[in-house]
């Protein structure tokens, strides 16, 4: 390790430049896990045996530098189950700046809905309820510790082993100042994501990430991108297509056909409270959306329905699907 301040910055390790570069075979493109907000992420292991995701700029300019040193300055705030852990960076007097994180295997969740690990049926409804909840509680966190992700979407949803939620990439996060609602500032995030209201007037609040996991949801339900260009021009934006679906009362349309919406009540039920819960946080206005605990707690109704349903109490009327109890499905 290269010493800087000790060794340390935030309280994080300092790295040294060639013992990453040796941990990720020279940035070999075999390693290549993804591109974040501002650097492409390689797999490696290092000296002590720990497997890491290690960020590399795309250039050392100065806007490329100070989302790096935002992340790090986010990042060492913060300590929560459902956040990617970052485990250090390089020097500024470093050949290259690098972040190293905590390996997540598991891919993303955009992976899994509509990428290269999709696959039908392979994600229930069950985990993709829990992705939403898990999600949803690591941006209760942030909002909490006054900081704005602005770029909430399934590819900065990571997944472990047990596909349990990890959030990444804070290049663009906000740490708001005490006691303030909103942020005055250019708006940036990812298309299809982007809150319109903070898009229209400049203002950044913690409802624009509200906004975004509106959208999130709406691919949990779908299994479909946000936005796609090879889709009709009328159903290029995920958001466009739903609306219509929903206002044609349609929903069912929406869904993704693998989910059980057709077959099973009790997954009908949880879809279609959560499509109205997306529908709230898609709204325009930002003071319409809804505030986190209305999520909270239909998280809670719904975890314990589905283990009443496990233990087979018989406190609620059973649907069949092929001569078995719906609670068969999660």
């Amino acid at each position: 390790m290269d010493f800087e301040k000790g060794g340390l910055y935030c309280g994080l390790p300092i790295f040294d430049y060639e013992e990453l570069r040796y941990a990720t075979n020279n940035f070999d493109q075999q390693k290549e896990l993804g591109d974040g907000g501002f650097g492409t992420v390689f797999r490696g292991k290092l000296k002590d045996g720990r497997e890491v995701g290690v960020k590399r700029l795309y250039e050392n300019n100065y806007k490329r530098a100070e989302q790096f040193m935002n992340e790090v300055d986010i990042l060492a705030r913060l300590c929560h189950l459902n956040l990617v852990i970052l485990y250090g960076r390089t020097s500024r007097q470093s050949h290259r700046l690098l972040l190293v994180y905590e390996y997540v295997p598991n891919g993303t969740v955009a992976d899994h809905l509509h990428g290269d690990l999709a696959k039908p049926g392979s994600l229930p409804w069950s985990t993709r309820l829990n992705i939403a909840i898990e999600t949803a509680s690591a941006l209760v966190y942030l909002h909490a510790s006054d900081i704005v992700h602005r770029d909430v979407k399934t590819n900065n949803i990571l997944l472990d082993e047990n596909f349990s939620v990890k959030v990444a990439d804070f290049g663009l996060s906000r740490l708001f100042p005490f006691n303030v609602t909103h942020v005055s500032t250019a708006p940036q995030g990812t298309p299809g994501y982007v809150d319109p209201d903070y898009h229209q007037c400049y203002q950044l609040t913690e409802k624009s990430d509200v906004y975004s996991f509106g959208v999130v949801l709406m691919e949990l339900i779908s299994s479909l991108p946000a936005v796609d260009i090879t889709r009709h021009r009328h159903k290029i934006s995920l958001l466009t297509m739903a609306v219509n679906k929903i206002h044609s009362g349609a929903l069912h349309e929406l869904v993704d056909p693998n989910l059980g919406f057709e077959s099973n009540c009790d997954t009908r039920k949880m879809i279609t409270a959560v499509a109205e819960l997306r529908f709230q946080c898609l709204q325009i206005a930002n003071q319409m959306r809804p505030p986190w605990p209305r999520f909270s707690g239909l998280s809670l109704t719904y975890r314990s329905r589905i283990m009443m349903g496990k233990e087979g109490r018989g406190e609620r009327r059973w649907c069949s699907v092929e001569g078995q109890p719906s609670g068969a499905f999660i």
